[in-house]
């Protein structure tokens, strides 16, 4: 008997003119998930122009010069969950990320970036991009389980939030405007005094020209329901009053 594939909660809501409250649903979801008060759950969504910084970015004496510059092209600074280096998001990328329980959350850290990473490399190599994962020598924000385009450049970048009884893995994927995004971490990087090659910047419209979200979106989710019960929830009370009392702390300074 085949044993039945495991329920996974699908979120669609975006935040895309809110972007420090987008994070703090991520970060609730999380938590709750965590505790055990919701299942295992995943967001897929649309951010708006958000500059992503990390916890090492903030304590960079570039910092201040770095969210003005995010801001002066606007882009609103964010604090995200997870570690790396300074990302920008804006409307023609996708946002994913996979909450899930786990009481020794450390142990598979690995195979949660693995799994993840297999699992964009794959949605994307169905729609015709020679997606591969690893690093991209002078790629900004540096990762392991970066998807790139062979081997040139960075198409998506994946990583990890781990608290106490459960773990996020999430990324974004540049759908289209790698140039926009190039111009913007330019300044960005500049300001926080790190080097790196902005001719890695890359997009899947860069691969394939043209490309509808939804059809990113769906390829997405049918590469998930080979291995998920993909079921569509809604975001409850409890995930938006945790969200409003973290709010404020994903706000970049």
């Amino acid at each position: 008997m085949v044993s039945p594939l495991p329920e996974l909660r699908v979120l669609r809501d975006s935040f895309a003119d809110r972007p420090a409250f987008g994070t703090a649903v991520s970060e609730a979801v999380l938590q709750l998930v965590a505790a055990h008060e919701l299942g295992p759950t995943l967001r897929l969504h649309r951010p708006g122009r958000e500059l992503a910084l990390s916890k090492q970015d903030a304590s960079s004496r570039g910092y201040e010069a770095a969210v003005e510059t995010g801001r002066a092209a606007g882009y609103e600074p964010v604090l995200r969950l997870a570690g790396g280096r300074a990302a920008a998001f804006h409307e023609r990328t996708l946002a994913f990320s996979m909450a899930t329980p786990d009481a020794r959350a450390a142990s598979g850290t690995q195979a949660r970036f693995e799994r993840s990473a297999t699992w964009i490399r794959d949605s994307l190599g169905s729609l015709g991009v020679d997606a591969r994962v690893g690093e991209v020598p002078g790629e900004y924000c540096p990762g392991a389980w970066s998807v790139n385009a062979g081997g040139r450049t960075k198409l998506v970048g994946i990583g990890q939030r781990l608290i106490s009884g459960g773990a996020h893995v999430g990324g974004v994927i540049v759908v289209g405007d790698s140039a926009g995004l190039r111009d913007l971490l330019i300044g960005v990087y500049a300001a926080l005094e790190l080097d790196w090659d902005p001719a890695t910047v890359g997009s899947v419209e860069d691969e394939l020209g043209p490309t509808p979200l939804d059809l990113v979106e769906d390829a997405i989710l049918a590469e998930l329901s080979r291995d998920f019960r993909l079921e569509p929830a809604e975001l409850g009370a409890n995930v938006l009053e945790r969200a409003a009392e973290l709010e404020d702390a994903r706000m970049a300074a």
